[in-house]
């Protein structure tokens, strides 16, 4: 059997992730799993494609050399921000009523919501994904996909919740791979695929928000009946706290974002001794130093993090299922890293709150860190459904392998010839095949011998003499002329 590569890149606005996984059957590995830090993209969308290609080439060649193959795709996601979600419906009259409906009608009524859903915009917009909601048929309303496929109906009806983003944010994720050498797999929407990776089916069943708070990006997206029923997202995350630090303490980004990294919570009263705490920063260039308080520093970050704790919030109760979250709120994503970041969501909403960890469902992985922390919640959740398509590969091993130990031309060299040692007088009459005789003189050209026929050994000892002379006088050149002189 056959493996084939997937190769996901989610595009973040802190960081890039690159993973690989190897699919063999129906096992599948995950081999290569990398951040770096992303440039180009702001609030989760690429709006300058030419910097944001710099480190995703790097990132894809690293990959690259390690594992020994070429990647020639990658699978993406969509934009998580400046997404609305819109309302679309679709009927179609069945040519033979008596028939049972079939999941095929249930696809072509999918496909007719989308083609017939008209956009306000169409030169700026685009469908990003549409979720069905609900099926009815002629004595049945709202039914589920799974339970509408085998009624017998004159109709059928679908309702649907169609995502509508921005057209220019998907060229910029085309132009973006382009200049960095490879192409487009397939793109998800990623709350879904954030979904299927931390979320169990007990949880989106009895209903439960999944909040991932990124770097420029916080979102919510509720589950319920086994259901997308709400998304929307806001343009605050982890870096909008990294702000507020570099701006309130005059310090630069990067030590912004490594004290917050280190030292950050949220929830200055339950810091307990930790509050009495002070960081000095020292300046190595002019000399100064600078105090900070870990209660400071704590009241900061939770100033920032109230506020777009009370947008999702908002958020939660426009949506309409605020009190059918039976499983309450999975936090996911980097900024669930935060020090009491959950508990602090739980004290303003009043629901159970828990951290959702990447589930390694249907993957292994061996040495690759950071595959199962929140950060990679959507990368594991792109692998999931990626590898739902056969079809899909996108690396080569035997063109990067080829093309790596593919032996260079080597121009043609003489060998240089040894040093032969001095014939004895008591070898074989004959030279041996291959046998090199060189001039006394310097050890100089090689002189090649005569082939001679072999001939049966006769004649007496005179003859026999005869024989060691001649080769004597081949090996020593002219010795015996000086010595008749």
């Amino acid at each position: 059997m056959k493996d084939r590569y997937i190769t996901t890149v989610d595009l973040g606005t802190g960081k890039i992730a690159v993973s690989v996984a190897k699919v063999t059957g129906d096992n599948t590995q995950i081999l290569y799993y990398r951040e770096v830090p992303s440039d180009g993209v702001r609030y989760g969308r690429i709006f300058n494609p030419v910097k944001a290609s710099v480190p995703l080439k790097q990132a894809i060649s690293d990959a690259e050399n390690e594992l020994g193959i070429k990647i020639t795709q990658v699978v993406v996601g969509l934009p998580r921000y400046g997404v609305r979600q819109e309302t679309a419906f679709a009927e179609t009259q069945r040519s033979d009523p008596g028939s049972c409906i079939t999941q095929e009608e249930i696809d072509g009524v999918k496909d007719m919501a989308l083609d017939t859903y008209p956009l306000d915009d169409e030169d700026h917009e685009e469908m990003y994904g549409a979720v069905a909601q609900s099926f009815s048929t002629e004595d049945a309303l709202n039914y589920s996909e799974e339970d509408v496929v085998g009624m017998p109906s004159s109709s059928l009806q679908g309702n649907f919740k169609v995502f509508v983003g921005n057209k220019k944010a998907v060229s910029n994720i085309n132009i973006l791979l382009n200049n960095a050498g490879v192409a487009e797999a397939n793109r998800y929407f990623l709350p879904r695929a954030t979904a299927d990776a931390v979320l169990t089916g007990e949880e989106k069943e009895n209903g439960v928000a999944l909040i991932e708070m990124g770097a420029g990006v916080t979102s919510v997206t509720i589950f319920q009946d086994n259901i997308l029923r709400y998304y929307y997202a806001i343009p605050f995350g982890g870096k909008s706290i990294t702000t507020d630090i570099k701006f309130e303490c005059g310090f630069t980004s990067r030590l912004a974002e490594n004290i917050k990294l280190a030292f950050g919570a949220c929830m200055p009263e339950r810091l307990q001794s930790m509050s009495d705490k002070v960081l000095s920063i020292n300046d190595e260039e002019d000399g100064t130093s600078q105090q900070l308080s870990i209660k400071y520093l704590s009241e900061i970050i939770t100033a920032r993090l109230k506020e777009i704790v009370d947008a999702i919030l908002f958020k939660i109760q426009e949506s309409g299922y605020a009190d059918k979250l039976r499983n309450g709120i999975v936090l996911t994503g980097g900024g669930a890293n935060l020090v009491n970041c959950a508990n602090f969501i739980k004290q303003m909403s009043g629901y159970n709150v828990r951290i959702g960890f990447p589930k390694a469902r249907k993957l292994s992985f061996v040495d690759c860190p950071g595959i199962g922390e929140t950060a990679a919640a959507a990368t594991v959740g792109m692998l999931l459904l990626a590898i739902t398509d056969e079809h899909l590969n996108c690396a080569d091993e035997k063109g990067k392998k080829a093309e790596e130990k593919k032996p260079a031309p080597a121009a043609e060299t003489k060998k240089p010839a040894k040093k032969p040692e001095r014939k004895s007088i008591f070898e074989e009459d004959e030279p041996k095949e291959e046998t090199t005789i060189f001039n006394d003189k310097d050890w100089g050209e090689v002189v090649p011998p005569e082939p001679k026929p072999k001939k049966p050994k006769t004649g007496g000892m005179f003859k026999w003499t005869k024989k060691i002379t001649e080769t004597l006088r081949e090996s020593v050149g002219n010795l015996y002329d000086g010595m008749d002189e």
